[in-house]
C-alpha cells in the first residue's frame, strides 16, 4: 500500500509513536489524518483532522467508522502498558485492563473499519505489536500476555481479510523513547525511526516488521531449543 494520496486514521494519535505516525503520513503525501484520541483537544498538529475515540468504547468506535468512511489505512496503535505481573493480588485486575485496551480495543477498531477498507479498495491495518510478543518479562507480565493475544489476533485479521484485498501489518518492536518507557534504563529507539520502518514495510506490502535489533534478535531465535519465550526477556 501507498501512502501517497492515503486517508489515514491513527489510534492513540496525541503524542508518542502514534504522534509521530501522523507526522510521517504527512510527510509522505497522505490526502487526510485523522488523528485519534480520548480527548482530542490534544491533538494539536496542524493538518489533521482531530478525532474522538476512545478504543474501550464499542459504540464511540461504531460512531467514528461512520464519520470517517473514506479510511484506506487503520493504524492500532493505541495501547497501555503498565508494570504488572498477574500472580498477585492485583494481577487479574491489571491483566484484564491490558487485555480490554491492547487486544480487544485492537479487534473492536479492526472490525468496524474492515467494511470500510472494502469499500474503499483494500487498504490496510497496521497494528503496533511489540517484541513481547514473542517473549514475556517479569515486570511487564501482564502487557506481554496482551500483546501476544494480538499477535495471535493480527495473524487471524490477516486471514480473514486476505479475501477483501486487505494488507495487514504486523510492527514488532522493542522499547520505544516515549513517555511508556520513560522509567526503563534501557537502549530505545525514536518513535520516527519506527514509524518510517514501519511505512516502508507497508508500502513494501509486507505482512510483519521488526522495527529494531531487539526485535530482530529475538525473532531470530524463536526455533531454537533455548527460544526466548522459554527464559524471561533480557534474562
Amino acid at each position: 500500500m501507498k501512502l501517497q494520496d492515503a486517508t489515514i486514521l491513527v489510534t492513540g494519535a496525541n503524542r508518542g509513536l502514534g504522534l509521530a505516525f501522523v507526522h510521517a503520513a504527512l510527510e509522505r503525501g497522505a490526502r487526510k489524518v485523522y488523528a485519534a484520541a480520548r480527548d482530542p483537544r490534544q491533538v494539536t498538529t496542524p493538518g489533521v483532522t482531530p478525532l474522538r475515540l476512545d478504543v474501550l468504547d464499542e459504540a464511540g468506535i461504531a460512531a467514528a467508522a461512520r464519520q470517517c468512511d473514506d479510511v484506506t489505512l487503520v493504524i492500532n496503535n493505541a495501547g497501555i502498558a503498565s508494570v504488572a505481573g498477574i500472580l498477585g493480588e492485583a494481577g487479574p485486575d491489571a491483566l484484564r485492563r491490558h487485555m480490554d485496551t491492547n487486544f480487544f480495543g485492537m479487534l473492536h477498531v479492526s472490525r468496524q473499519f474492515a467494511p470500510i477498507l472494502k469499500a474503499n479498495g483494500g487498504g490496510a491495518l497496521l497494528n503496533v505489536l511489540s517484541v513481547a510478543s514473542f517473549a514475556n518479562s517479569v515486570p511487564l507480565s501482564a502487557y506481554s500476555v496482551s500483546k501476544a493475544a494480538a499477535w495471535g489476533l493480527t495473524n487471524a485479521l490477516r486471514n480473514e481479510l486476505a479475501g477483501q484485498g486487505t494488507q495487514v501489518l504486523a510492527l514488532h518492536v522493542g522499547f520505544i523513547d516515549t513517555d511508556l518507557t520513560r522509567d526503563f534504563d534501557v537502549p530505545k529507539t525514536a518513535p520516527a525511526i519506527v514509524a518510517a520502518r514501519a511505512f516502508d514495510a507497508l508500502e513494501s506490502g509486507a505482512s510483519e516488521v521488526m522495527a529494531d535489533d531487539v526485535a530482530r534478535r529475538v525473532k531470530q531465535g524463536l526455533a531454537l531449543d533455548t527460544a526466548p519465550y522459554l527464559q524471561a526477556l533480557g534474562a
